[in-house]
């Protein structure tokens, strides 16, 4: 019987999921609530101090216009709090974690520019955790996402 399928069968006999399907929740949850947090954290932080902290950060990475800090600083902070949201419930998964996976990446690319390697190093683990949860959706048996699916 696929993974799929036993979770299905699972759901409607009220058996409880493999520990594979328990597990990748565990990190799923963990994970949307870490980048939601990331993004409400900015929000109340305000528009003008979170621009203040990426000016200081970026004032020496070569090219990073100053004019796009602005615009990213009132964008970043709704992304990442949508996009945890969405892995915290397991809602539109596979979008969210490729759409995080670009998001991050896009934040290796700044943070390398700005020369700052420990935060770019701690950015590949976020980069594999989001490659890690894709390649595995198949185990996401515990979310909105297989709710509907088994309707």
């Amino acid at each position: 019987m696929s993974e799929s399928a036993s979770v299905t069968s699972a759901r409607s006999t009220g058996a409880i999921p493999s520990d594979t399907i328990t597990a990748y929740t565990i990190l799923r949850v963990a994970f949307g609530a870490n980048i939601m947090l990331h993004g409400v954290s900015r929000i109340l932080m305000g528009h003008e101090a979170f621009l203040a902290y990426l000016t200081h950060y970026f004032e020496h990475a070569h090219g990073i216009p100053a004019a796009m800090l602005s615009p990213f600083a009132t964008v970043q902070p709704w992304v990442e709090t949508i996009l945890g949201l969405l892995l915290l419930v397991g809602l539109f998964t596979r979008f969210a974690l490729i759409a995080g996976g670009i998001v991050v990446l896009c934040l290796v690319i700044g943070t390398n520019l700005a020369q700052d390697w420990l935060v770019s190093g701690l950015q590949l683990i976020y980069a594999f955790l989001y490659y890690y949860l894709l390649a595995h959706i198949g185990e996401n048996g515990i979310s909105i996402d297989s709710m509907m699916k088994s309707k």
